[in-house]
């Protein structure tokens, strides 16, 4: 199981603290470093079913890069490839697993996911 996240933002902090509570291993990636593979991300997008979610909307980078006018005129492989070249872009965390892909940290959520 991998965790990208960011040791700065809160909900990430949060969705750690969760997994070490409950005593469930896992990798993290620090986001800014590494964001996820376009295959992690397609994946992702199978479950989570809308891209606009994968990306953090409230982001800097995001905003910066005036992504809410550019994304409607982009392809779903054009929007994948941006968001694997740069974590920032990304919605945090990010936990992809062999059954479990979350994004974002709603512990509801997680406690469902990790029930099943």
């Amino acid at each position: 199981m991998k965790v990208y996240a960011y040791n700065k933002c809160d909900s990430c902090r949060r969705a750690l603290r969760f997994l070490d509570q409950q005593k469930i291993q896992y990798e993290f990636l620090d986001i800014t470093e590494q964001a996820p593979t376009k295959k992690e991300l397609e994946l992702m997008l199978e479950k989570v079913g809308e891209i606009k979610k994968l990306f953090n909307t409230s982001g800097v980078v995001y905003k910066e890069m005036n992504l809410s006018e550019k994304l409607p005129k982009l392809s779903k492989a054009e929007m994948i490839a941006l968001l694997a070249s740069n974590g920032r872009l990304v919605k945090r965390p990010f936990l992809i697993a062999k059954d479990i892909a979350l994004v974002g940290f709603k512990e509801a959520e997680w406690q469902q996911a990790f029930r099943s």
